[in-house]
């Protein structure tokens, strides 16, 4: 397994798609905005499921959480059936939420891989996709870092995201 972790538009998913076609197997992509997609419209604008302040800011409730640590489990079963994934993350809970997956990945092999980019690029690239709440970007560049171990990191400010998949693929067993 592969986990990407980094704020709002800081280049996770541009660099999962290229790792797709650098790597020599087939790697399965999953990304946390496909869950939060997946979650019933009531559990996308409360406080048990996931809210998005004005300003940019996320918060979770219990019910977002229930699911999330289901979804992990799925994303583990899948890689202990043989599957080899590569994951698109934001650790809103820093520290904590890395612990959440080490709990779910429990004996699998992970590389761990922080993205991060400045703050005023990924508000730039924020502004183009027109699809996230402005703000985000720029309170999640380092919040989702915040005592977080990797095996690697890679920083998309100058860096295309194939080198950085490049310098990824080189660290995959």
């Amino acid at each position: 397994m592969i986990i990407l972790n980094g704020g709002s538009s800081s280049g996770k998913t541009g660099i999962v798609r290229c790792l797709q076609a650098v790597l020599p197997d087939p790697w399965l992509a999953v990304g946390v905005d496909s869950f939060v997609d997946a979650l019933p419209a009531s559990l996308r604008a409360c406080d048990d499921g996931i809210t998005f302040a004005g300003d940019g800011g996320v918060s979770v409730g219990p019910q977002f959480h229930a699911l999330e640590a289901a979804w992990r489990g799925g994303i583990a079963a899948m890689a202990r059936a043989g599957a080899r994934i590569v994951v698109d993350d934001v650790f809103l809970g820093g520290a904590a939420s890395q612990e959440r997956w080490q709990r779910a990945l429990d004996g699998l092999p992970v590389l761990w891989v922080g993205v991060r980019c400045d703050a005023e690029v990924t508000a730039g690239r924020e502004i183009a996709r027109g699809d996230r709440t402005v703000g985000m970007a720029a309170l999640q560049a380092e919040v989702v870092h915040e005592g977080v171990r990797y095996d690697l990191e890679v920083d998309t400010t100058r860096t295309e995201s194939l080198d950085c998949a490049r310098a990824i693929a080189a660290r995959v067993p």
